[in-house]
């Protein structure tokens, strides 16, 4: 994958290969910008990732961040997800669509990234690289002679840790 400047305003700013630039004039949807960009008007392929984890953040809560507000208190909805996040319950951020999928877990692994690309400085988020799924290296692509339906087999389980 390649990261792109994708907000439309910032196309018309930006040239062919620039990765990152400099400018007096801020367009762009904010709830999106990165905070270098919304604040200071300097984007850089990270300010991709950061809108990347806005758009993740989006599809796991079904929610979206602009126009968006909560009851209880005045948080965005990136604060609101760390809110919950903080204190062990990412599970009421989940959209209820979502709730009995079966993947809960793997959805609240994608939370994690979602916070990586959400960090408020730019050189501690992800390259878009890291995000980008490689060949495992267990997958060696060989093929057996025997089949697999004369094999007796048993179910392996393993556990994730935290980043």
């Amino acid at each position: 994958m390649i990261p792109n400047i994708s907000d439309f305003g910032m196309a018309r700013i930006v040239g062919g290969d620039q990765t990152e630039r400099n400018t007096n004039k801020v367009v762009g949807t904010y709830g999106y910008m990165a905070p270098e960009y919304a604040i200071n008007g300097i984007f850089l392929v990270k300010s991709d990732v950061f809108s990347f984890g806005i758009l993740l953040l989006e599809i796991i809560s079904g929610k979206e961040n602009r126009g968006w507000f909560h009851l209880d208190h005045s948080l965005n909805i990136v604060e609101h997800a760390w809110k919950l996040w903080k204190k062990c319950r990412p599970l009421e951020l989940i959209d209820t669509c979502l709730e009995d999928s079966g993947i809960v877990s793997k959805i609240v692994h994608c939370l994690r990234i979602c916070f990586l690309c959400l960090q408020q400085h730019h050189d501690d988020r992800p390259n878009m690289s890291l995000l980008e799924p490689k060949e495992p290296s267990f997958f060696v692509g060989r093929k057996s002679p025997l089949s697999s339906k004369n094999q007796p087999s048993s179910v392996n389980e393993i556990t994730v840790g935290a980043f």
